[in-house]
């Protein structure tokens, strides 16, 4: 094909989870409560650690970062995948691609890093607990998830130039709900070597990387656990760190367990409907987990719909202001 036509793509079309017309409907309900349950959620995650001072610790601080990304991350793909369903399209513009795909890849290792961070603040708390608030002070908080904003959209937008660089084939069909960094490359006529040393490597340095810290801090806290002498205060320092370690496993499973399926004898479809383990349902979890056995999150969205509820009802003339 002559190089003139193969940079003229002007959009791919994204084949979904389902091509018969009867699944469309139950895809959309489907999704559409699962992406409305994970900004919920999120958001009332976020709405508690700003609303309650006493939720304003470096844990609650990453917590609210990890509730915005999954925000983020998840409004990256459903929305467009709801809109072609309900117009009965798969087309996305070109630019529409390559623009999810930064969003995408951003906020997918932006996850991965703040899980990280996290773990470090649980392995300071439970390893030095005496130098904790001297060591997890405002500044090192902010500048670690500044930090992993920095790699993320770095890593991200390099991933995306390297995309469009590639010249394309005239099959531009992507078996996936929306547009998969490895599925838009394998589409390339031109040579991919260097998007996928690209892949390698950064799986290598912010995916291995980020899960061999996380392995390490929980060494370290499973050997301080052993030190101490009470079941009781075993009890009450794993507790602090049973709700990451949970999403941490989940994060990391079920990005395994799409690995796995793509290495494997797995058509397109299979590792699609794989991926929406970790692109809907980890971020939808997220923030039961955190919350379902978290006092201090629970209390602090009954004290805020408490006071809500009081100040409403004051607006509306049901009772009176403390101040008259």
């Amino acid at each position: 094909m002559a190089a003139g036509n193969l940079t003229r793509v002007s959009e791919f079309f994204l084949l979904g989870l389902s091509e018969a017309p009867e699944r469309q409907p139950l895809l959309f309900g489907l999704f559409l409560s699962m992406y409305l349950v994970t900004v919920l959620g999120n958001l009332l995650i976020i709405l508690a650690v700003s609303s309650d001072s006493r939720l304003h610790t470096p844990m609650y601080f990453f917590l609210g970062n990890l509730s915005l990304a999954d925000i983020c991350f998840i409004t990256a793909t459903v929305p467009k995948m709801l809109v072609n369903i309900q117009t009965h399209s798969k087309a996305i513009v070109y630019a529409g691609c390559i623009s999810q795909m930064y969003f995408f890849i951003l906020f997918a290792v932006l996850d991965n890093l703040l899980l990280t961070v996290m773990a470090y603040d649980r392995f300071v708390a439970i390893c030095h607990p005496l130098h904790y608030t001297v060591i997890m002070n405002p500044r090192l908080c902010g500048l670690l998830v500044l930090v992993s904003w920095i790699i993320s959209a770095l890593d991200s937008l390099l991933q995306c130039v390297m995309v469009l660089r590639l010249s394309f084939c005239p099959n531009l069909e992507i078996p996936h709900f929306f547009c998969e960094l490895n599925q838009v490359i394998q589409l390339a006529c031109s040579d991919t070597f260097l998007n996928n040393m690209m892949i390698y490597l950064s799986a290598g340095l912010l995916g291995s990387g980020p899960l061999a810290g996380i392995l390490y801090s929980y060494t370290k806290i499973v050997s301080s656990l052993r030190a101490i002498p009470s079941a009781q205060g075993k009890y009450k320092a794993f507790s602090t760190c049973a709700s990451h370690l949970s999403v941490a496993s989940l994060f990391y499973g079920t990005s395994l367990g799409v690995y796995l399926s793509s290495a494997g004898n797995h058509g397109s479809h299979s590792r699609a409907v794989a991926s929406v383990m970790y692109t809907v349902v980890t971020p939808m979890l997220n923030p039961f987990i955190y919350s379902l056995r978290n006092r201090d999150i629970k209390g602090a969205l009954n004290r805020f719909f408490a006071t809500a509820g009081k100040q409403g009802a004051i607006a509306l003339g049901l009772t009176k202001s403390p101040l008259s």
